[in-house]
């Protein structure tokens, strides 16, 4: 690749930097809203052959660069969340964006550099560029992925396998999850590097390309789960109170007022859902006046009732953010997985005070057990989530598979009009096809929808409306492979790759 003359070096270097950030920058590009899914095949692609010549600290470099342009586009809404609403002055917010952005940027440095040190014993192999882009670069990016979903409670964000949700890879997930998808994903983007850069191999990598595309697509078409009782009848109630007002104490009865007032006309459906914190207050300052006389118009129309919001243990004085089920079946869930920053400040007794984000109201969240009773409603068993963490499906197959339906309740209003809305849609979507199961999903100001088995979107909201979303939702049994095995086929195969890679790459960097 590069150029003999020392003046062509430096240059062709300086060029690798800028190509890998906006190969990172596009990334983005695939997922929701746009959902130009060969991007995700093209992006990769070109990071790969930038790593197939480097030294191990160029890759670093190359990786960092590709980085910063795909999580500084890819989240970007960070900002709004620190500055609009989290009240910190803008340059302060800008900086912080970049310091979150530039952390997960060390990721794929580290997995350039990985993944080169790994190929160094097969330079002077003939069949390097095969072992590299059919083995080692897909491994790695796979494995990298799943290290970031959990090191330091994890941000499994825009993993590479989300972008397919509407691609023939999709149909992969009942049986290797999301991270299996991401493998399968950049396993095409080496193919495609590899019919490039070797004519001899144009035709056997397009066969590869094609047999991965098709078998997806033909795995899904398997039924791994199937309809059981009669389907309910739903209603999603979206408040679109402005998250500016949410610890306003002159706006709390407005609050009250707006999803009472919406409820009260759907006491026709079986369930009645409202988001994460659509009410602002503890669940037992207003217990009494509120929740209760709501509660018994639920029984005396024979729907269940279940709310998002803040719910302390009167006993341990600890408080947690939950949802409440009020009706036939009454239950808590509490939220189990907070989000740092947002619910839980680590290290709060050194950062609290540095900036107004880190001193948000109701910051102390503490997370719920994580086995806990399976919430019921509308006479099924729940597969219940609290806002990001549907992006952890192994977490979300806990309650499988004696759970019928996936609920989830998020606010959005973090975020404004931004990314984020459409991304945590698509995430939420693979759940569906990773169990077989359909969703309800409540939002406080959009996107709030109920997705069928398949990923398929039945009925959204508008966003940023207040509106009541109305729909059928038909429980299913069974268990796909994923949620009998969650991720451990994949994490296995990944860590058994790498293990024998470091055996022989050890044996062939040994003198004969």
């Amino acid at each position: 690749m590069r150029c003999n003359t020392p003046g062509s070096l430096v240059l062709k270097d300086k060029a690798l930097y800028p190509v890998a950030f906006f190969a990172g920058a596009v990334l983005p590009l695939a997922f929701a809203p746009l959902a130009l899914f060969p991007l995700a095949f093209i992006s990769p692609a070109v990071l790969f052959w930038l790593w197939l010549d480097a030294s191990p600290k160029q890759a670093a470099k190359v990786g960092f660069a590709f980085g910063l342009g795909f999580f500084g586009v890819g989240v970007s809404w960070v900002y709004i969340a620190i500055h609009v609403y989290g009240h910190t002055m803008a340059p302060v917010a800008a900086f912080m964006t970049l310091l979150f952005v530039a952390f997960l940027a060390l990721l794929p440095a580290l997995q350039g550099y990985t993944s080169v040190r790994l190929l160094r014993p097969y330079r002077d192999h003939p069949a390097y560029e095969r072992l590299a882009l059919l083995l080692i670069l897909p491994t790695i990016w796979a494995l990298f992925e799943w290290l970031r979903g959990w090191v330091l409670t994890g941000f499994p964000w825009l993993n590479l396998g989300y972008s397919h949700i509407d691609s023939p890879l999709a149909g992969a997930a009942p049986w290797v999850g999301v991270y299996g998808i991401s493998w399968l994903s950049v396993l095409i983007s080496g193919l495609l590097v590899l019919m490039i850069r070797q004519q001899v191999w144009r035709i056997k990598a397009g066969v590869g390309l094609v047999v991965i595309l098709s078998g997806s697509f033909l795995l899904g078409q398997v039924e791994w789960t199937e309809a059981i009782d009669k389907p309910i009848t739903v209603s999603i109630v979206q408040g679109n109170v402005p998250q500016m007002t949410k610890w306003d104490p002159k706006m709390i009865q407005f609050r009250l007022d707006t999803y009472a007032d919406l409820t009260r006309k759907h006491w026709d459906s079986d369930l009645i859902f409202w988001p994460e914190n659509s009410i602002s207050v503890f669940y037992h300052d207003i217990k009494d006046h509120y929740f209760v006389p709501l509660e018994k118009e639920a029984r005396a129309s024979n729907t269940d009732l279940i709310v998002g919001l803040p719910y302390m243990d009167m006993d341990t004085r600890q408080y947690y953010s939950s949802l409440v089920s009020m009706g036939k079946t009454p239950g808590v869930y509490h939220k189990r997985h907070l989000v740092p920053f947002g619910e839980y400040v680590p290290l709060g007794f050194l950062i609290r005070g540095l900036v107004n984000f880190f001193d948000l109201p109701m910051s102390s969240f503490s997370p719920g057990a994580k086995r806990q009773d399976i919430l019921r409603a509308a006479g099924q068993p729940l597969a219940t989530s609290i806002c990001y963490e549907d992006a952890f499906g192994e977490e979300v197959i806990n309650f499988l598979p004696e759970a019928t339906l996936l609920l989830n309740g998020s606010n959005n209003a973090w975020y404004g009009n931004s990314l984020a809305a459409h991304q945590h849609l698509q995430i939420a979507r693979m759940r569906t096809i990773e169990t077989g199961r359909m969703l309800i999903r409540a939002t406080t100001n959009g996107i709030s929808a109920f997705v069928d088995h398949r990923g398929k979107i039945i009925s959204r909201s508008p966003q940023f409306e207040t509106f009541v979303l109305t729909d059928k939702v038909q429980p299913r049994t069974g268990a796909t492979p994923y949620v009998r095995l969650g991720n451990y086929p994949v994490v296995i195969g990944m860590l058994v790759i790498l293990a024998f890679l470091l055996w022989d790459g050890r044996h062939r960097s040994q003198p004969n």
